[in-house]
């Protein structure tokens, strides 16, 4: 049972939906998302300090527009409503919402005394929207405007009810934590009692709970994700767990021996099975990336449950699954980005009673606190994050065992380059890619003396599917283009490309098309997120 103070989060269907949560629990608050047609008397069954509308891709005049019981706005609850949560609630309240010019991107804001913005000055909010509040509800007062938004926030201060046409859980918007963290302590009175530790125990007993007297079968990709989870089972059911690493031949270089390595020394049941030609069967021929990520998906299922029958009947199957994968899969109404090999991947048939998921709920850096918690070294918390399909999803087109050779050797150039750290290991003594690799870096080349870039979530090389001329030895080379990736997150919902010097670009392309057979042309990929994916498939 949950018992900490608890903020709910209706989900009308936006992509940035889960960062409120995440926003919320960095304000030590804890908080569920549901979705919008969860029943009002469920809500409030739940006994929520305060309720936050999401954004969404509707417009609420629209005929068949998401909506919620008018009872939601009697029960006296701290209500804050975000961009299409805004309207939604002016609209429902008899204000006026109606299309306008669009905003889209940092917009400067001007705040009024409020206690939702009290101590923030005015500054640059993030809008996306074409409808606004053209009309507050009556009882409502404009409490921030921009220059198209004349109703850019509004409140009714009596009833506790709020809304804003920008989203403060971006980035972008500057003080837009503080702001949800007035509205938590301001409005919603909230002590802030909860907690990573919290997390802990309560994820462990129910566990505990779901588990009873049967068996789990983790699957362990040796990630950090999948990581925490082991040793979050391993806390709650112990030696009813046994972990599973699938090796499918689409690993980094050395990557399925140092991962054995890795949990050798822990109590845990590690059984490593390799997949390489199964895995590469069952692609041969596949280009399309959504196929790719399927398919890899129900194999993996289908080697787990070969390997719970040899064990014996096993009960629950564990993943590391994370709110990222979850929302690019698809949550709720939301567009499908990408499916996510255990999410999208998972076939309808699965010969295991239930599966478990402990850190769905999760972001990437809240699944590195918990890993802290649960006594897990820096080496295995701090790795930089790969992805469960591994290498497939690197290579644009059909996937090969050459194509796989190629780019390990890549990416491996690339890694090795990047990887020595400022007051770090070296490259001599961090071979690993399991070593601690998302902190601030600078790098050990001559040319960038004290050059720094920002904090690096994730770096790798993707091989395309082009081939252009080159030339090498006065000869004429016809090969493939290798893309590097380098960006700097904190939630990986977001993403800009890291500013690596031209030098080193430089020198990583020079040893690439010197070392690696296959490869004649180098590119830097330099988009953010959105637009892009950090992930190229």
């Amino acid at each position: 049972m949950q018992n900490n103070e608890i903020v709910l989060i209706i989900d009308f269907g936006g992509q940035y939906n889960q960062l409120i949560a995440r926003r919320v629990r960095e304000c030590n608050v804890y908080c569920e998302v549901l979705p919008f047609k969860t029943p009002v008397s469920e809500i409030l069954a739940r006994n929520p300090i305060g309720i936050i509308f999401t954004g969404g891709p509707a417009s609420v005049t629209d005929s068949g527009a998401p909506m919620i019981s008018k009872e939601i706005f009697e029960a006296g609850i701290p209500v804050l409503g975000i961009c299409y949560g805004c309207q939604l609630l002016s609209f429902m309240l008899g204000g006026e919402v109606t299309a306008g010019e669009k905003e889209y991107g940092n917009t400067p804001v001007t705040y009024k005394k409020s206690p939702l913005f009290e101590g923030i000055p005015d500054g640059i909010s993030w809008m996306s929207h074409t409808y606004y509040v053209s009309k507050p509800a009556p009882g409502f007062d404009i409490i921030a405007e921009t220059a198209h938004c004349s109703a850019a926030a509004v409140a009714n201060v009596s009833r506790k009810i709020y809304g804003v046409q920008f989203h403060p859980e971006v980035n972008h918007t500057e003080n837009g934590t503080k702001i949800i963290r007035n509205f938590l302590y301001n409005i919603c009175c909230s002590h802030g009692d909860w907690t990573m530790s919290d997390y802990m125990e309560t994820a462990a007993d129910a566990i505990r709970k779901t588990v009873g007297d049967g068996k789990v079968l983790l699957a362990l990709s040796g990630g950090v994700d999948s990581s925490v989870a082991a040793a979050l089972l391993s806390k709650a059911v112990g030696g009813k767990l046994t972990c599973v690493f699938v090796d499918h031949g689409m690993m980094r270089k050395n990557e399925g021996d140092e991962v054995e390595a890795a949990f050798a020394d822990m109590d845990l049941n590690f059984v490593r099975v390799n997949a390489e030609d199964r895995f590469l069967e069952k692609l041969k021929g596949i280009t399309e990336p959504e196929e790719k990520r399927k398919l890899i998906g129900e194999e993996f299922i289908r080697v787990f449950e070969e390997e719970a029958h040899k064990i014996g009947f096993v009960d629950f199957l564990a993943q590391g699954t994370i709110y990222p994968d979850v929302i690019e899969s698809g949550l709720g109404d939301a567009a499908v980005i990408k499916s996510h090999h255990n999410v999208g991947g998972i076939p309808d048939c699965v010969d295991f009673r239930e599966i478990i998921e402990p850190l769905r709920l999760l972001f990437k850096d809240e699944v590195r606190t918990l890993g802290r918690e649960l006594g897990l070294s820096e080496v295995l918390v701090s790795r930089q994050p790969f992805p469960g399909p591994g290498l497939a999803i690197r290579i644009i087109g059909e996937i090969t065992k050459e194509k796989l050779d190629i780019l390990r050797a890549a990416d491996k150039i690339l890694r090795d380059e990047l990887l020595p750290l400022a007051g770090g290991v070296t490259a001599e003594d961090n071979q690993s890619p399991l070593r601690g690799e998302r902190v601030e870096i600078t790098e050990r080349l001559p040319s960038r003396n004290n050059c720094r870039l920002g904090r690096l979530g994730q770096y790798f090389a993707v091989l395309t599917s082009s081939k252009t001329v080159g030339v090498m030895g006065d000869e004429r080379t016809y090969a493939y283009t290798v893309a590097l990736r380098a960006v700097e997150t904190s939630d990986f919902m977001t993403a800009d490309f890291a500013k690596i010097p031209y030098e080193t670009l430089g020198h990583i392309s020079s040893r690439i098309v010197n070392e690696v057979g296959g490869i004649n042309r180098v590119v830097y990929d330099i988009t953010t997120k959105p637009p892009a994916t950090i992930e190229w498939e």
